[in-house]
């Protein structure tokens, strides 16, 4: 059977038990939950490169949970006020605002510059800006670098309400409403910038959502109309809201060039350089106890091509080394502390971690804002 007759299967047999369940009629929702789990196991056994299956994945899990409800005795679902089906904006939100300032972000000096002139300038005095400003931002790079961390700090920056949206929770647990899911977010988000609250919704992964695939169903097709729909509704420059969606991904060169156009700001968020290097070393160790031997800026010229988070995980590893150390050659661990971390721990911990990307992955990256990168 073919990819796009599984999940129309998938989507009919999920249908057909969330209106059994919600009706009260549990063996028909426990017969049609199972049948729903078994085609979608099969869809993410054939397809195992399908860019929705991590999506395949969650549905399964949310159908397993709601079959050992069933096998308590749970009571029916209930019908949202958005309608069967749907999920609830408080799916979306996170449950605390983000935290992230500024100065938690190390380098990035261009992309922190290109993100307060398209958000936080605009939010701060739109009085200054009559032609309008940008609503949809792109930033683009390796994993690890720091994109999301960029969009947490700028939500922190204005105070905004933040959604927090990836391919998992649009194409919804409940198979056949994901443009429904869609919708309704930004419904949402609008109503809340009408009140002249700012709102940031953030899309991970945004390829997973809006990239071309050979291999494509009716479903994605929706979902994405969907999405071209929105965003186009949020360019009129007569419109105030501070509304503004920021998409992140690893693969921009999977992206439609038709989303492409509608994130105005497209902005590449890079490895960190020489001296970002430098500062993550510093903050990563921050706590720990360094040896007078450890040279930072060494460090930093070793780790080309290493993003934030590869930095972070050879500080973590470095300080493990020491740890397991100390419990590996002291008979009562109670007493005593570990040894300061010296230069020669990170040099060997470097011969076993290399960067997460290559100079040829860079480059990809830097062909692909020579066409598209939109400061």
């Amino acid at each position: 059977m073919a990819m796009e007759q599984l999940e129309e299967l998938a989507k009919r047999y999920a249908l057909e038990a969330v209106r059994a369940d919600r009706r009260g009629q549990v063996v028909e929702a426990v017969k049609y939950y199972k049948k729903a789990i078994l085609v979608l196991y099969k869809l993410i056994k054939l397809y195992p490169d399908h860019p929705l299956r991590g999506a395949y994945i969650e549905t399964v899990k949310a159908y397993e949970e709601r079959l050992k409800q069933l096998e308590k005795g749970a009571p029916p679902l209930l019908v949202s006020e958005a309608g069967e089906g749907e999920y609830s904006v408080e799916e979306f939100t996170l449950p605390t605002k983000p935290k992230v300032k500024w100065s938690d972000i190390v380098g990035l000096k261009e992309a922190k510059i290109a993100i307060k002139e398209a958000i936080v300038y605009p939010t701060l005095r739109p009085d200054l800006y009559p032609q309008g400003w940008p609503r949809g931002i792109l930033l683009y790079g390796p994993p690890g670098c720091g994109k999301t961390l960029l969009a947490a700090a700028v939500a922190s920056e204005v105070d905004a309400v933040f959604f927090q949206v990836d391919a998992a929770c649009v194409m919804s647990k409940w198979l056949g409403e994901a443009e429904k899911n869609v919708s309704r977010l930004f419904k949402s988000a609008r109503n809340i910038a009408n009140k002249g609250k700012p709102v940031i919704i953030f899309i991970d992964e945004v390829d997973a959502l809006l990239g071309i695939y050979s291999h494509e169903v009716g479903g994605e097709a929706r979902v994405r109309n969907q999405f071209l729909k929105e965003m186009d509704g949020l360019q009129d420059k007569n419109m105030k809201l501070h509304l503004y969606v920021i998409g992140a991904t690893n693969k921009p060169w999977r992206l439609d060039e038709a989303f492409i156009r509608r994130f105005q700001k497209r902005i590449y968020i890079p490895p960190p350089d020489f001296n970002a290097r430098v500062q993550l070393f510093k903050m990563y160790t921050t706590g720990l106890k360094i040896d007078s031997t450890v040279d930072f800026r060494k460090l930093a010229a070793l780790t080309e091509d290493y993003t934030a988070s590869d930095i972070r995980d050879l500080c973590i590893a470095a300080h493990n080394k020491v740890v397991r150390e100390f419990f590996e050659t002291h008979e009562d661990y109670n007493k005593g502390e570990p040894r300061p971390i010296t230069m020669m721990d990170f040099l060997e911990i470097l011969r076993s971690r290399k960067p997460s990307i290559t100079p040829e992955m860079r480059r990809q990256y830097e062909l692909w804002g020579e066409r598209f990168k939109a400061l």
